[in-house]
């Protein structure tokens, strides 16, 4: 089939570099159009980007010219637009294209929570595509505008979704450990993270309770039904390079053995895996059962970078019903681009049926 083309706008950043990484040999997309900052409209991309990835810089895509990041100067023959632009620009931008009837992927925050917004997961909550209907009919307009979630929420409703099909949860308590590069690549300077925890993350605890309820919500005639159980959440910083790490507490409502949770967990998969799509890992989690696992620098590439990781899988009170365990995603890749890219084919193949 000719291949899909797609615009990256942010493509200089480090979400935007793996964007490019991710669609460089993708099979059904092709880079037409990279977009970054004012100042590097015109500029060849090897000119423009501080590279910082491994692999190379693709050859092919180092002598595209960047063009403007203003939704005008994205061209007509894109189909799909790949947003990575920093969250204060990225909401005109986007309402513009999708008033011109493209179909935009985002990884910003804004409009996350509006109720006509898909916000997905792609193996937790595909059904949410549907929301899509709504969004149409509310907005009026001919264009798509859909959410990937915060890589932190990301890593933690795809651990959760097995545990629900099990039964449900009273309250989590979460811990996060994230790394320098969910502030992006000019975000923290290393005076402040070198031989340092910072205890807060700006909006992150917010992001991270509301989203999830989003996320994990049913879908009902187009409209959510959020879960009832609690959410409390404390965001860190830490100095490592890539790569989230989790501590999860449950409250679970009903018993369920260690057993059959740890059952659940190993063999979850979902439609991303069913409709073989190619970016969907084989394994969206994988558990190990070493006591010192899951780490970022061991597991961070998982499934290629797709597969979050879970260990240390305990019940704590048999009686209370608490379950506790951690997990590991790659922020950039599962919580990012990558998620980005799956919820793209998702929506070609589950929703529009056009692949």
């Amino acid at each position: 089939m000719d291949k899909i083309k797609v615009a990256i706008l942010g493509a200089t950043g480090i979400v935007g570099q793996r964007f490019i990484e991710r669609l460089a040999e993708h099979p059904w997309f092709k880079i037409e159009y990279l977009a970054s900052s004012p100042e590097s409209k015109g500029k060849k991309f090897r000119d423009a980007v501080k590279w910082v990835l491994n692999p190379e810089l693709p050859e092919d895509i180092a002598d595209i010219a960047l063009g403007g990041s203003k939704a005008d100067d994205v061209p007509d023959n894109v189909d799909i637009v790949f947003s990575a632009l920093p969250s204060s620009v990225a909401l005109d931008v986007e309402l513009e294209l999708a008033k011109r009837g493209f179909t935009v992927i985002s990884n910003s925050s804004p409009l996350r929570l509006e109720a006509d917004i898909p916000l997905i997961n792609p193996e937790v909550n595909y059904d949410h595509m549907n929301l899509i209907e709504l969004q149409h009919k509310k907005r009026g307009w001919r264009g798509v505008i859909i959410k990937n979630p915060n890589c932190t929420t990301a890593i933690l409703t795809l651990s959760l979704a097995p545990i629900l099909n099990l039964t449900n949860i009273e309250y989590l308590t979460i811990t996060t450990m994230q790394s320098i590069s969910g502030a992006g690549l000019k975000g923290l300077p290393a005076y402040l993270i070198y031989d340092n925890i910072i205890p807060y993350i700006e909006n992150e605890e917010y992001k991270v309770k509301n989203e999830t309820l989003k996320i994990l919500s049913k879908l009902h005639n187009h409209r959510l039904i959020k879960p009832r159980f609690k959410i409390y959440v404390t965001a860190t910083r830490v100095p490592v390079l890539d790569s989230h790490l989790e501590v999860v507490y449950l409250k679970l409502l009903k018993e369920v053995s260690l057993d059959e949770i740890i059952h659940e967990l190993g063999r979850f998969s979902s439609l991303p895996q069913r409709l073989n799509l190619p970016t969907a890992p084989s394994k969206p989690i994988i558990l190990r059962t070493e006591i010192d696992r899951p780490q970022p620098r061991l597991d961070r590439c998982a499934g290629n970078g797709m597969s979050i990781v879970l260990g240390r899988v305990e019940s704590l009170d048999e009686e209370e019903n608490i379950l506790r365990y951690v997990v590991l995603g790659n922020n950039t890749v599962r919580g990012a681009a990558g998620n980005s890219i799956l919820i793209a084919e998702l929506y070609l193949k589950y929703y529009l049926g056009v692949i």
